[in-house]
């Protein structure tokens, strides 16, 4: 520990005066672990300060320990110390990167699990087939070559439906919180934000839609337009989300960014950073589109209370006005594709019909599915009927041991805790069958 205390300097020539010397001492930021600033950090203080006249950094970033699954420091005597090497072998550098990145917080200990691995390893398979889904719809089947023409983020609101207003916005609210967070050394909520974005906005929604105007079969000149407009946005989008990525998961952004058409730069490590930018604030079209997602997840959920198939298509209706009916309207072939809503009505004035499933998902917006010709209503009703039966039971024994005195003052308290919050588990499947029950009448 003596020596090491010379390490930011004496690597660099000291004692004689080098240009590495001048270049690069005084550093800016050390990064290590709480349990050596005493051996290590303050010695090199010390040294820094008797040898050179000036401190060797301007910040220390303090990390936790990565603990064993079980909370335990990882030590020889235990056995418990995990091999980086084996990890990369199985789940690749990336993945082992974004695990330690994700789970970690100034300061605080992690834990290392093998299910955080795993699903490190299955954001990078979800970001691996996203890129290959926008390179193979580059061009069409009879295309040779590819067909793009680059989005031009300086004038950004030519030609945009609502969806790509949205996914705009969304991006560039995460580039924004992005930079925000790495100034400040919040690195795992940097990457958990992209995590988030990825996974979430880009694959899950806006892939998804994105496939309406991609595989349209129309030879029109707007479905033309329309097609090269979500190629520009879906590479657009992402070549600025590698460029995100790139710290916390190098390998894959690098490889995915090398194959998209129009690149600046000759490596990704060496690109500019994304930067926010006004033109691409959406704040009404961001509002309209969480509605559109929330109904579209709320027609999903009633349609896997009774068990559809999700290639049949059903009726739904929907109370709604405005604006907000607008917006449904206009995206009515997206709810019927994503939600297989046909036919969808619209109706600020409708009534909830008899024997219909109902859901809430705003002021004054209520989504209904009618159950007559989808289910067997009379053996659905004796179906809930003896479940709710089954659970009164089970409500009764629960009340009957939380009403014990014994139990109370003898069990540990963990158990006592388990079992009250079984009975509130119990209270709100008995309020939700009740409500089934209710809407089949």
């Amino acid at each position: 520990w003596f020596s090491s205390a010379l390490w930011p300097f004496s690597t660099l020539g000291w004692p004689d005066q080098t240009p590495d010397l001048d270049h690069f001492f005084p550093t800016s930021v050390l990064v290590t672990a709480y349990d050596i600033i005493f051996f290590w950090v303050a010695r090199m203080m010390f040294m820094s300060l008797e040898f050179m006249k000036e401190v060797p950094f301007h910040t220390v970033y303090i990390t936790g320990l990565v603990r064993d699954a079980q909370g335990r420091k990882m030590s020889k005597s235990l056995g418990n110390g995990i091999d980086p090497l084996d990890i990369i072998e199985e789940y690749g550098s990336d993945t082992l990167r974004f695990t330690l990145v994700t789970g970690q917080a100034p300061g605080n200990d992690q834990r290392f699990r093998q299910e955080s691995v795993e699903a490190a390893r299955n954001f990078a398979n979800k970001i691996w087939n996203a890129s290959r889904f926008v390179l193979m719809n580059l061009n069409d089947e009879d295309e040779q070559e590819v067909s793009f023409s680059p989005f031009n983020p300086a004038a950004p609101a030519a030609g945009l439906k609502r969806a790509d207003r949205w996914i705009l916005h969304r991006y560039n609210e995460t580039v924004r919180r992005v930079s925000d967070l790495l100034e400040n050394y919040e690195l795992g909520e940097a990457a958990h934000l992209i995590y988030e974005y990825l996974w979430n906005d880009f694959c899950d929604w806006y892939v998804e839609l994105s496939k309406h105007y991609l595989y349209s079969k129309s030879d029109s000149l707007e479905a033309g337009k329309e097609k090269q407009l979500t190629r520009s946005l879906l590479v657009y989008l992402l070549d600025g989300v590698m460029r995100l990525l790139h710290p916390f998961m190098p390998f894959i952004s690098e490889e995915i960014w090398q194959q998209l058409p129009d690149r600046r730069e000759k490596a990704l490590v060496v690109g500019a950073w994304p930067e926010a930018a006004a033109e691409m604030n959406f704040s009404q079209e961001s509002d309209e589109m969480e509605l559109f997602q929330e109904l579209v997840r709320a027609i999903r959920n009633l349609r896997s209370q009774v068990q559809l198939p999700p290639g049949r298509k059903t009726r739904v209706i929907v109370r709604a006005s405005g604006r907000v009916a607008a917006c449904f309207r206009e995206e009515s072939h997206h709810i019927n594709r994503l939600a297989s809503a046909d036919p969808l009505i619209i109706d600020p004035d409708t009534a909830k019909p008899k024997q219909a499933l109902t859901a809430i998902i705003g002021e004054g917006i209520e989504v209904y599915l009618p159950l007559e010709g989808i289910i067997d209503l009379e053996a659905e009703t004796a179906r809930l009927e003896k479940e709710l039966e089954q659970l009164n039971k089970e409500i009764e024994r629960t009340d009957k041991k939380l009403k014990n005195p014994d139990f109370i003052k003898k069990a540990p308290p963990p158990v006592v805790q388990k079992e009250k919050d079984r009975r509130g588990e119990q209270e709100t499947r008995l309020s939700k069958l009740k409500q089934r029950l209710q809407e089949l009448i």
